[in-house]
This record gives C-alpha cells, sequence and structure tokens, in this order.
C-alpha cells in the first residue's frame, strides 16, 4: 500500500528463501505440433531446474504496509530500456493472478551465484510453478493491480489461442501455470541408454513434474499406452515446484518398442494424453506426444 524504492542491497537485508523450480519455456514441446506454429521447434531441451535465492514477495508486501482490497494481479515489468519513439506496449510486462505472490521471491541467486545478466540479474522476478514468461528479468518494478497489463506480451501473445486464428486474442487463456508433464532421457533412439544392451534389460529413466504441485508418482507404458507400470522416483525430493527423476527397469524383447511416461501430481491431476492445439504451441504436456520409439536388438 506504501510505494517505495528498494536496492537490491536493501532487499538482501531482509529475510531470504531459496526455491527449487523448474523453469520451462511455455513453447517447450513446440516443435512436436504438427501445426507447426512460428518459433523455437523445441523438443523437451527449453527446461531446466534449477534453485533460486531471494526475498519472499509476501513478505516483502507485508513490510510495506500488504496488498490494497480489489487487487486482482501482481505485475513485473523488465529493466530494458525502450528507444525513442518505440511504442511503450512492447515493453517486457506480465501479470499473473494475484496468489502467486504466495510463492513468489525476488531473486539475486542462480545456483548459489549472483544472477548472470543473460538469466536476468542482478534482480529477476521468480513465479514458481509458472513458464518462464512469467519469471521477469531485470524486474524494475513490482505492482499489484486491478487489471492485467496492457503490454503486447500480456494482450496479444502467450494466449491459448486456437490454431485456425490469424492472431491471437486478449479474451484467450493466458498462459500462465505449467500443467503436470515429464519425459523419458533414457534410452532414446539411437542413444546410450541402448548401447551394449543384453537381452533386452534396460532401465527407462526421465524426469516430471507437478507444475504447482509435487509428483506424486510415474508411471511407464513400454507399449505405447496400453499398460503402466509404476516407476520409482529416484534422486533428492527438492519441493514441490522441482521436478523428480524417475526410473523403472524392463526387459524388452528384440523388436520396436513405444515408451511412454505419465505424471500423477498430489493433487491427482494426471498429465493429459494429447496436446491443446493453440496457435503459439504453447503448454505442451502430452504425454503421447513426448513417447519414443527405440528398437532392441
Amino acid at each position: 500500500r506504501v510505494p517505495r524504492s528498494l536496492t537490491v542491497a536493501d532487499l538482501k537485508a531482509m529475510k531470504s528463501e531459496t526455491v527449487t523450480m523448474v523453469l520451462q519455456c511455455s513453447g517447450n514441446g513446440r516443435g512436436m505440433f504438427p501445426s507447426k506454429p512460428s518459433g523455437t521447434p523445441w523438443m523437451v531441451g527449453a527446461a531446466g531446474c534449477v534453485m533460486w535465492t531471494g526475498v519472499p514477495v509476501r513478505e516483502l508486501a507485508h513490510s510495506l504496509g500488504g496488498v490494497s482490497q480489489g487487487m486482482k494481479f501482481m505485475t513485473g515489468t523488465g529493466g530494458e530500456v525502450l528507444a525513442a519513439g518505440v511504442d511503450p506496449k512492447t515493453r517486457m510486462e506480465r501479470s499473473v493472478p494475484l496468489g502467486a505472490m504466495e510463492d513468489a521471491i525476488l531473486a539475486w541467486e542462480l545456483n548459489g551465484k549472483p544472477i548472470p545478466l543473460a538469466h536476468g540479474g542482478p534482480l529477476r522476478l521468480i513465479v514458481p510453478g509458472f513458464t518462464g514468461v512469467n519469471s521477469v528479468k531485470y524486474v524494475k518494478r513490482l505492482a499489484f493491480t486491478v487489471d492485467e497489463s496492457d503490454s503486447a506480451i500480456q494482450q496479444a501473445d502467450y494466449r491459448m489461442t486456437p490454431a485456425s486464428e490469424t492472431s491471437m486474442r486478449p479474451s484467450d487463456p493466458s498462459v500462465w501455470q505449467m500443467p503436470p508433464k515429464s519425459w523419458i532421457n533414457a534410452p532414446l533412439p539411437g542413444g546410450p541408454g541402448l548401447s551394449g544392451a543384453q537381452a533386452g534389460e534396460l532401465a527407462i529413466q526421465g524426469v516430471a513434474f507437478g507444475g504447482a504441485n509435487a509428483v506424486r508418482s510415474v508411471d511407464v507404458s513400454t507399449d505405447g499406452g496400453t499398460t503402466w507400470k509404476r516407476a520409482r522416483l529416484v534422486g533428492p525430493d527438492l519441493g514441490r515446484f522441482a521436478w523428480r527423476q524417475f526410473e523403472l527397469p524392463v526387459k524388452l524383447r528384440a523388436g520396436s518398442h513405444v515408451l511412454a511416461s505419465r505424471v500423477t501430481d498430489v493433487k491427482g491431476n494426471v498429465q493429459v494424453e494429447n496436446r491443446v492445439e493453440n496457435k503459439g504451441g504453447y503448454l505442451n504436456s502430452s504425454w503421447r506426444d513426448h513417447a519414443v520409439t527405440v528398437t532392441v536388438a
């Protein structure tokens, strides 16, 4: 309620928290869309699981008098300087539902070190459970607002607009929270997971995350989704926003096999079978799209 300018040093003097989360591009999996949306044709490479350290937004807001009634969104504005004459609506500014502030932080460290410029340093807004575009880099302003930002990146992009439309529409759902998702990292066609396999003995391995919720379980199929077996979660549990590694030892006969994984979060939400078709190729969490076909000799 009390506007105030703070330096990074001011923020560092406050109580900090560290959160481990999946940072995933909204278009991760875009390359699997038959419609070939514009943008980088990512498969699974536009995601990682990293640790951020900073001041919790909820604590910062409380220290400044709290959020005024009627506010519906948390809006972060990036520090990029626009050239003279450029439409101010091209600024990097994203709004997310107000509830996201409970988990959000203003971060200055990435994996225990100062955030490099390429990743949004010296200060970045981090919104766990949401796609990467909502974690605004070089954040210079954080506000609680009644309406969503009027920036182009909020109103005319990152919307779940049907692929048949000529342009994205502000009335379509915004690309915010990530749905449950998993994929297999090994074995892959022609990859090291098949090297030296004897009598079809393999360990299927991958990663899974629940978006806004922790992972409860992961099931794996070796027959394209006809039957499923429960995989084992391996490695450390770094919190509800982090991904979990999974593994399932299997014996496969010689021939081709379609391997798929399907995650369930702690609230019972299950990874979807099919993608949601949309103009931007966003939020592809289809387990069928992410299935891999391998051949055992």
